[in-house]
C-alpha cells in the first residue's frame, strides 16, 4: 500500500510532462483553443495526481474501495488529457462549444469525444467522492490509540493560585 502513493506521484509527474509537451504542440492541433485546453488538462491533472499521491497514505478505505478510487483517479486524469487532445485534433465542438472556435468534427468524432468526456466525468467524480470519504477521519487504525494531536484541547489546571495550561 505504501508504494501506491509513489506510483500516483510518478503518474502525476508523467502526466504533467505530457501536458507540457502538449503545450509545445498546441499550434499543430486542428483547434488551437482545445489544444491549449489539452495542455492545461495535462498539467492540472498531473498536479492533481501529485497531490493525491502525497495524501494517499491518509486515505482510509476498505482495500477494494481504495483500489477503485486509485484506478478511477488514474483513468480520469489520463483520459481527461487524452480526450481533450483528441478533441483538439479532431476539432470537435459538441462537448465544448466555448473552445470550439467555429470548428466541428464528423458525427462519429463528436460521439467519441462526447463519450470520452462522459466517462471522465464519472471517473473523476467517483474518485473525488471516494477520496473525500477516505479522508473523513472517522476510521482509526489498530495502531492508533485514538489520540489525535491536532484535536488536543489544552486542559487548565490550578497550581498554587496560578493558571497553568497543560496538554
Amino acid at each position: 500500500m505504501k508504494t501506491q502513493n509513489r506510483r500516483l506521484m510518478w503518474h502525476g509527474t508523467l502526466l504533467f510532462l505530457l501536458g507540457l509537451i502538449t503545450g509545445l504542440l498546441e499550434q499543430r492541433f486542428t483547434n488551437v483553443r482545445m489544444g491549449l485546453s489539452a495542455h492545461l488538462e495535462g498539467v492540472m491533472n498531473g498536479i492533481l495526481l501529485l497531490a493525491l499521491g502525497a495524501a494517499w497514505n491518509d486515505v482510509r478505505l476498505p482495500h477494494p474501495v481504495k483500489v477503485a478510487a486509485y484506478c478511477a483517479a488514474l483513468y480520469g486524469a489520463y483520459a481527461n488529457w487524452l480526450v481533450t487532445s483528441i478533441a483538439a485534433a479532431f476539432g470537435t465542438a459538441a462537448s465544448s462549444p466555448i473552445t470550439s472556435a467555429g470548428h466541428s468534427g464528423q458525427p462519429w468524432e463528436e460521439s467519441v469525444v462526447a463519450m470520452g468526456f462522459l466517462t471522465v466525468t464519472i471517473a473523476i467524480i467517483a474518485a473525488s467522492i471516494l477520496v473525500l470519504w477516505g479522508l473523513r477521519g472517522t476510521t482509526v487504525d489498530a495502531s492508533d490509540s485514538g489520540q489525535h494531536p491536532e484535536f488536543s484541547i489544552p486542559r487548565e489546571a490550578e497550581d498554587a493560585g496560578h493558571r497553568v495550561v497543560t496538554e
